[in-house]
């Protein structure tokens, strides 16, 4: 009776063990589990003013150039996020690392479950080849090896993770792991992930990766994992995550009539599923919203008059390009506020801060940028009035 206690027992914590190795830390592996029902078409939900409904358990729309959201779900709120964070991870890397630097994969890195890239320990790579096979194919022991050879460690690389976060301004997140295999430490929101998005897509390499359908790793052919490049148009990036606990996850960047704008889905059943709710957002903020441009950079739009001055006033021009991605009804009610003195004492340097303009829509500024001088101006100093009381009592001498 014993040995069949114990016999049990052994297989029923083997099979929990298979669930948790299965569930919990199959980040990626059923990646390639086909797509069906996404078509070409576009959502019901493109145009009008009802937001789209999405079975997604948190998602985000935002633009790149304004950072305004588009569409929110749950945004705000902390999930698991499983291999999205390798976004975190790739441009972390990016910028401490090079491609032609030599990498040694340690047991640790070829010991990870989930998706690998099946790395040998003792073995050299180089670091782009292990970013491709992190960035495409999700491989947990190339961002193991990544973050070691960065960070000295997956512990202080993960401090690096997240001291660039905090420098994002993605407060509301923690990297625990360069993977992002479930741990309730771990974890983002939508908004986070836009964010930190958003700031690795400028780097060009980042951009490049993500954006690539297939490559060769160790004379294998590699596909991206992103369902969404080559399916929706204009898709160029960027990752997608799957576990138990984070479920289907997937962040997109897509560019259509340069403009690029990033969907984030959380929390989604199947792949079908997180690709079609990715569409719908995607869908929504292309058929609502169209880019305005409201300010350009350096162009005067205000004058200002200055005390004491040589000139009595200036133009000021905007610091930078105000475009902002508008609905229809949004763009006729938006306005602008200026913030600027209504007059100032002289002297005025060059491209002097003079005051600020921004763009208001419901009570709430969507942009703002500095309002600088255009010109120098002097101030009237005793030189001036006695050079001006000269040149007057000239002219009453030659008429006299």
């Amino acid at each position: 009776m014993r040995r069949t206690l114990r016999l049990v027992t052994v297989i029923l914590i083997i099979f929990a063990c298979f669930l948790y190795t299965t569930e919990v830390l199959a980040d990626d592996l059923n990646e390639e589990e086909p797509i069906s029902g996404l078509t070409g078409e576009d959502s019901i939900e493109t145009t009008g003013n009802k937001l789209p409904k999405i079975s997604a358990g948190a998602a985000i729309v935002l633009d790149t150039e304004s950072g305004r959201i588009l569409y929110e779900k749950n945004a705000y709120t902390r999930h698991s996020i499983a291999s999205t964070t390798k976004i975190m991870t790739a441009i972390v890397a990016l910028e401490n690392g090079n491609d032609d630097d030599e990498v040694v994969i340690s047991k640790r890195a070829a010991a990870i479950g989930g998706s690998t890239v099946n790395l040998k320990a003792g073995k050299t790579y180089k670091f782009k080849d292990l970013m491709y096979a992190m960035m495409l194919r999700s491989g947990n022991d190339a961002a193991i090896a990544i973050a070691e050879h960065i960070g000295g460690s997956v512990e202080l690389f993960a401090e690096m993770m997240n001291r660039k976060a905090a420098e994002i301004g993605a407060t509301n997140t923690n990297f625990v792991t360069p993977h992002g295999l479930d741990d309730p430490q771990h974890y983002s929101t939508p908004y986070d992930l836009a964010l930190i998005t958003q700031y690795a897509l400028k780097n060009e390499k980042f951009k490049k990766i993500v954006g690539t359908k297939n490559s060769v790793f160790e004379g294998n052919n590699i596909s991206n994992t992103n369902e969404m490049l080559g399916l929706y148009p204009g898709a160029d990036g960027v990752k997608t995550g799957y576990t138990g606990q984070a479920g289907r996850c997937l962040v997109t960047s897509v560019t259509k009539n340069n403009w690029r704008i990033i969907s984030v889905v959380l929390g989604c059943s199947t792949r079908t599923v997180r690709a079609q709710n990715s569409k719908t957002l995607l869908d929504y903020a292309y058929g609502n919203y169209k880019n305005y441009e409201l300010l350009k950079k350096g162009m005067p739009i205000q004058e200002i008059n200055i005390h004491k001055g040589r000139i009595n006033k200036i133009a000021l021009y905007p610091d930078a390009d105000i475009t902002l991605p508008l609905k229809q009804e949004e763009a006729d009610k938006v306005r602008a506020v200026y913030n600027v003195p209504d007059a100032i004492e002289a002297p005025v340097q060059m491209d002097s801060k003079i005051g600020t303009v921004d763009f208001i829509l419901d009570g709430k500024i969507l942009a703002t940028t500095d309002l600088k001088s255009s010109g120098t101006i002097e101030r009237k100093d005793f030189y001036f009035y006695f050079d001006a009381i000269f040149k007057t009592w000239a002219r009453l001498v030659h008429n006299a």
